[in-house]
């Protein structure tokens, strides 16, 4: 969600006495609760959890203590429903411009760090770290679980995202979201829905095909939530097929409630609500930090309309009933957060950021086996990024105020995000870290503002590391994808005084890469989280295998890709020009943007799918990553059927221990009629050296399947399917057909 604009703090909450709820027999299902305390609530209480304050913005009358946060919903003490503290939290507990002073927090690496992982394991682990310091911070709600897939490479908030492919992005939001929620809190899965881009984000039209859409994006939700059973839905900023995203009747009514048979309740984003009537009516249970919002629709509108009979009391019930369940189904009622800061071990949980941040590096290039480093090396120079101090860290909401404190920060001048973003480091230093690994070497810094000089360290030394920078935020798209601030020729000017030069690329996605013929080593470090300096430095001496795969794909031009810039970009430079000159009208949500549309016309085909159905070979596949060890496959056996079932055998075959992710890619037919290899399945596998281990992964139908609008439903037809397992898309290291039974799944 957007922070928005910080103007000032609220009091911290204090400890009040509450008078317990009507005893409940514990033996009642969530439902039956959440109906009969429904039923004891009056008028005022119900119309009470309907609308959120912000409070940076909110004034209330009596004043009411709230934590400077995201978010505050008063509860009923006399029933027992707690009062709902949110924060931002995809990262970590987020605290953006530093509205709590002193408030530290551990800070994950970008989620799309944590989807290069391929382990939902770890995907877990970060967010019940994350969930138990937001309790501890007595927080019982999360704005996490960010789940769009990645339909354009540069997008500024692709970072904060699981990657391009629905079956990957499910099953890792779903677990992370099991994570936060194993807290007794409440985490939401966002944004609901085709939030692919930044610019424009408040007033562009998402317009899209509707079986595509369930086969692509809402596949991803709908994994999300089936694995992770989020208490809360947040609904998107945009527009999807001509109506806002939160006042949405197909896809909130349609397809999250009835088809999907989603029981919690819908959230608004941070000044995404538009209207009264149309949005209840059409799907939206609460509207959030509703000062953000053009107007206080949910609070004393809505009161009105509910007294004109524009809204029956019936739909009121609805929406309190669904929150009240949404509290209880997650063990928030019965397991209330405390009223008062808690110790957190901040030690241990920095070990989760950085085993994630070392599982989510990938290697991409090594030619001549220039990594991993010898901890004999002489003499290496460390040039650009920063790296004497830190790693970068993506900007917005999702920014943690990282325990060790910001080395660097720089505030925004202009742009959609200046209110609420600055560009950002964690206190983690890479020359500290391969200081620390290579004690007898002569480590030294230069910060590679002047290529001339940056050249003739690297010429001086053995071995020479450039940090290259790719900053991307939430509320901002970049105009391309090229590294900014001339890194470039940056890097040109080191690699031709140094052949033995390695990039370590700190960015939020792909970036294009002109001299990747001329590096020799290349390392994707994302933005690495708060430990990121030591997951970077164990990653390039090899004291961890590198595993990290790429969740999303890397072009090797901006043409490639569907859309090779943001749509609404002139509008955007139109509206900033505007806004510069003076005129007032162009601040608030819209950012002056006038209304336009985007046209996902590739459908389902997003990510590789679209490269291979076009006959882009990219820079980078998607689930490509290299290892310093070797991995054979073997022994195929594939179970047809009614169900797919596929096994196969992993060796390490190389002398290290290090961990492999096998991908099985099955042939189907989206319901437009394009034949492409999906995504089936994965497995992250960590072995030994000759050890062997065997994978068995039964396929969703849905994955390989395609969406009938008219039967309304899946259909998986009868035939043969040709499979491959692979090491990244397009590769096939085995491959055989499965012969399948046709198969109808409810929508």
């Amino acid at each position: 969600m957007l922070a928005g604009l910080i103007v000032g703090l609220c009091a911290l909450p204090t400890a009040t006495a509450q008078t317990s709820a009507p005893a409940t027999p514990r033996q009642q299902s969530a439902e039956e609760r959440a109906d009969a305390l429904v039923k004891a609530m009056t008028r005022e209480e119900k119309l009470r959890l309907i609308h959120g304050y912000f409070p940076p913005l909110a004034k209330p009358v009596p004043p009411i203590a709230m934590i400077p946060s995201a978010g505050h919903i008063p509860g009923v003490p006399r029933l027992g429903i707690p009062t709902l503290r949110e924060s931002d939290a995809s990262l970590g507990v987020a605290n953006q411009v530093e509205q709590r002073k002193g408030d530290v927090a551990t800070a994950l690496p970008a989620s799309i760090a944590t989807a290069a992982t391929f382990n939902p394991a770890l995907a877990y682990q970060g967010g019940a770290m994350i969930g138990a310091e937001a309790r501890a911070k007595t927080f019982n709600v999360l704005l996490a679980g960010g789940v769009n897939l990645t339909r354009d490479p540069w997008a500024g908030r692709n970072f904060e995202y699981l990657g391009e492919d629905p079956w990957l992005a499910g099953v890792m939001a779903g677990a992370h979201i099991r994570g936060v929620q194993s807290n007794h809190i409440v985490s939401t899965i966002k944004h609901f829905a085709l939030n692919a881009q930044e610019t424009g984000r408040t007033v562009l039209d998402a317009r899209i095909d509707k079986a595509a859409l369930r086969e692509s994006d809402l596949l991803a939700f709908q994994i999300a939530i089936e694995m992770g059973r989020p208490a809360s839905v947040m609904c998107a900023y945009n527009k999807v097929n001509g109506d806002y995203a939160c006042e949405n009747a197909w896809l909130l009514n349609d397809v999250l409630k009835k088809d999907w048979g989603y029981k919690g309740w819908v959230m608004s984003d941070w000044g995404a609500v538009h209207s009264t009537r149309k949005a209840a009516l059409n799907g939206l249970d609460q509207a959030s930090g509703q000062e953000l919002d053009d107007a206080l629709f949910f609070d004393s509108k809505f009161a009105e309309a509910l007294d004109a009979g524009q809204i029956p009391m019936a739909r009121l019930d609805d929406m309190v009933r669904r929150i009240v369940f949404g509290i209880i189904d997650v063990g928030l009622m019965d397991n209330p957060a405390p009223e008062t800061a808690q110790a957190i071990d901040y030690a241990a949980n920095a070990n989760i950021a950085q085993r994630t941040a070392e599982e989510g590096i990938v290697l991409l290039k090594n030619d001549g086996g220039l990594l991993p480093l010898a901890r004999s090396a002489r003499r290496i120079v460390l040039i650009g990024g920063h790296a004497d101090v830190g790693v970068l860290s993506g900007g917005g909401s999702s920014q943690v105020r990282s325990v060790g404190g910001a080395p660097v920060e720089i505030p925004l001048t202009k742009g959609a995000a200046a209110s609420f973003a600055r560009i950002t480091w964690h206190a983690s230093s890479p020359l500290k870290a391969i200081q620390a690994l290579a004690p007898d070497a002569q480590v030294t810094y230069v910060d590679g503002s002047d290529p001339a000089k940056a050249a003739a360290a690297a010429r001086a030394a053995d071995l020479a590391i450039v940090f290259a920078l790719a900053w991307r935020t939430e509320a901002q798209d970049p105009d391309d994808m090229a590294l900014p601030d001339h890194q470039d020729a940056l890097i040109d000017a080191v690699v031709d005084a140094n052949r033995k030069t390695l990039v370590v690329v700190e960015s939020g996605g792909p970036v294009l890469m002109p001299w990747v013929d001329r590096v020799p080593a290349i390392v994707q470090a994302w933005y690495p989280g708060q430990r990121g300096g030591e997951a970077i430095a164990n990653i390039l001496f090899g004291a961890v295998d590198p595993s990290g795969r790429l969740p999303i794909t890397f072009p090797v031009r901006a043409d490639q890709a569907p859309r090779p810039e943001p749509a609404g970009l002139a509008e955007l430079h139109a509206a900033e020009a505007r806004r510069e000159s003076g005129d007032k009208t162009v601040y608030g949500m819209s950012g002056g943007v006038a209304p336009f549309a985007v046209d996902y016309d590739e459908g389902a085909d997003v990510g590789y799918r679209w490269y291979a159905a076009r006959g882009h070979r990219p820079l980078f596949p998607f689930g490509y990553g290299l290892s310093y060890t070797r991995f054979a496959y073997s022994g195929l056996t594939i179970r047809g059927g009614r169900d797919l079932v596929v096994g196969f055998d992993v060796v390490n075959s190389g002398q290290r221990a290090g961990a492999d992710v096998p991908q099985v890619y099955v042939e189907a037919t989206s319901a437009a009629g394009a034949k492409a290899f999906r995504l089936a399945g994965f497995e992250k596998v960590h072995l030994q050296p000759g050890e062997k281990r065997r994978v068995t992964l039964t396929i969703d139908p849905r994955v390989i399947g395609r969406f009938d609008e008219q039967a309304h439903g899946w259909k998986r037809d009868a035939g043969t399917y040709r499979i491959r397992i692979g090491r990244f898309a397009g590769d096939t290291a085995l491959a055989g057909v499965a012969s399948l039974d046709a198969l109808s799944v409810a929508p």
